[in-house]
């Protein structure tokens, strides 16, 4: 059912906790399955530095939140800001239909961390994050 990659993850995520110096924070949420996902960033001259996550949910959570670390970990945010949940999914060698949600979170929790970061300067996110659907903290809807 899932592949070696998503077992390897799963079983020994990289990046997990806190982050005391992180400049941007996202968290989202799936209310259908229960899983939560926050994101901790250190981005310094707009490449992270750092990066650290802390899920609650099933073993695909974990995965792609591990995986996602890996991959935008010392990318500049023009590129952070180019990932996609294929590309989350893809690295991991794909995952179940019903998992795929799961990749959907990664990205939006990184989007949401961009997005924090971004505010924290005092800069508009949503031109250069986009929507990330959490109306609460953009007011795309208002």
């Amino acid at each position: 059912m899932y592949s070696e990659k998503v077992m390897d993850h799963f079983s020994n995520p990289r990046n997990v906790g806190e982050l005391p110096d992180a400049n941007g924070i996202g968290e989202v949420g799936n209310p259908k399955c229960g899983d939560i996902m926050k994101m901790y960033l250190k981005i310094e001259n707009d490449v992270v530095k750092d990066v650290r996550f802390k899920t609650f949910g099933c073993g695909a959570a974990i995965a792609t939140s591990s995986i996602a670390t890996e991959m935008i970990k010392g990318k500049p945010l023009s590129e952070v800001l180019q990932l996609t949940n294929s590309a989350v999914v893809n690295a991991l060698d794909g995952l179940p239909p019903q998992k795929i949600h799961c990749s959907v979170l990664a990205e939006q929790a990184i989007k949401s961390a961009i997005s924090d970061y971004y505010r924290r300067k005092g800069i508009d996110p949503e031109p250069l994050v986009g929507c990330i659907g959490d109306c609460d903290s953009c007011g795309c809807h208002e």
